[in-house]
């Protein structure tokens, strides 16, 4: 069964170009089942080696069952994911006759509405950035791009400057599937851009364009995912700003803006980059006093 992963590893790498978070997690689940499967000492065939044309329903079940405890049901389903594309992919390779996961299904996910910044929390953690070292100018950088664009944290640190189009204030960014987009950015985020490049060409002697990452670390390296995290965290508890929220709820905060501002929903989908507009309506928070106002504008009979 490790070979028959390790095919699926290069399918999800060579063919769907999957990211690299998402074939991490993908290759955890599977290892994970294979690891519960061994233990087990079933099914196997005569070398002692899991035997997948033995693997049924009874055994994904006892699977799932093993994991409910304490979990989410959105942890759950992505483990269904896995399982799911894994062996419609020894199917479609003809090394399977038999899915065992044709009559399993996702649990529906608990959708909570994540957490979001006003407009005036917005301003509030912008404008309580006090320059005092290079790292306080790209702090300010990358806020201010990040609220201007709405890219996903992973888009963000891995702009380079060449990506960034000053005349005409766009920013072109890989996401999801390595596909390519291009977003508008405000002046104010390409002013803070300017300010750190002048930084960092002084204090690195950086040169700021072509393939070289917009947003360093310490270490003068591509700044992470993780760091980004650091940052607004660090910057919502110096800004007074008592909300729980990640990187993501700038994109939320993002989106949410546009849209009580009258953007439509398809080109906010255009903007964050989703496949899919339900997924852009869980991005956006409009309130009840909002939509009946809304509400009473458009409607004929209102």
């Amino acid at each position: 069964m490790e070979k028959l992963i390790e095919q699926y590893r290069l399918h999800l790498c060579n063919e769907r170009n999957v990211s690299p978070h998402t074939l991490r997690n993908y290759l955890s689940d599977l290892h994970q089942f294979h690891q519960f499967i061994s233990e087990r000492k079933w099914p196997v065939d005569s070398a002692g080696c899991v035997d997948v044309q033995k693997i049924d329903i009874q055994i994904v079940r006892a699977f799932l069952a093993s994991l409910t405890a304490g979990r989410k049901k959105s942890s759950l389903g992505r483990k269904i994911a896995s399982l799911k594309g894994f062996f419609r992919y020894l199917i479609m390779t003809r090394q399977l006759d038999d899915d065992p996961m044709v009559s399993i299904h996702s649990p529906k996910n608990e959708k909570p509405l994540p957490a979001f910044l006003s407009v005036d929390d917005v301003f509030q953690l912008l404008g309580a950035i006090k320059i005092k070292s290079v790292l306080d100018v790209r702090d300010r950088a990358v806020l201010e791009v990040f609220y201007s664009t709405g890219v996903r944290v992973s888009e963000l640190v891995g702009i380079n400057w060449g990506d960034v189009d000053f005349r005409l204030e766009i920013v072109r960014v890989t996401g999801k599937g390595s596909k390519e987009r291009i977003v508008p950015i405000g002046e104010i985020a390409l002013e803070t851009l300017q300010d750190y490049a002048r930084e960092q060409r002084k204090r690195r002697n950086v040169s700021c364009k072509g393939e070289t990452a917009v947003f360093l670390n310490n270490r003068g390296t591509r700044i992470t995912t993780r760091s980004i995290a650091r940052i607004v965290e660090k910057h919502l508890k110096q800004a007074g700003i008592d909300i729980k929220m990640g990187p993501h709820g700038v994109r939320h905060s993002f989106a949410t803006h546009l849209l009580n501002s009258g953007a439509d929903l398809r080109s906010i989908q255009e903007l964050l980059g989703h496949a899919s507009l339900s997924t852009t309506q869980r991005y956006t928070h409009l309130n009840l006093d909002q939509l009946t106002a809304v509400y009473d504008k458009a409607h004929p009979r209102a």
